[in-house]
């Protein structure tokens, strides 16, 4: 059983009980709640959207990722800039899925 959903300008496979890290999240509440479903699989080698799906996950963290750095250079011209970024992010875990009635992984919502 897994999920597609789209968060943050990304596309995530999700399955009940998965940990990810997504684009940072602001939520005062320990759950977050996914209505963005694109897809849904509940047996093996189907694929459909549903009518109405969400999928619930919990906050594990908040964090930043990996220093990237950016090196803008023009030769002959003497021109060097070098700057530096990190991603803020949030970890959730998949708690569980529902699509058209019926819920997939973790029974308590």
């Amino acid at each position: 059983m897994y999920a597609v959903i789209r968060t943050g300008g990304k596309q995530y496979r999700v399955s009940p009980g998965d940990v990810l890290k997504i684009e940072s999240v602001a939520s005062g509440s320990p759950t977050i709640e996914f209505s963005d479903v694109l897809a849904v699989s509940g047996e093996p080698g189907t694929l459909a959207r549903p009518a109405a799906a969400k999928v619930t996950a919990e906050i594990v963290g908040q964090g930043r990722g990996d220093k990237i750095l950016v090196f803008h250079f023009k030769r002959k011209k003497q021109y060097k800039k070098l700057r530096g970024h990190r991603q803020d992010f949030t970890e959730v875990r998949i708690k569980a899925i529902v699509a058209d009635g019926v819920t997939y992984g973790g029974g308590k919502k």
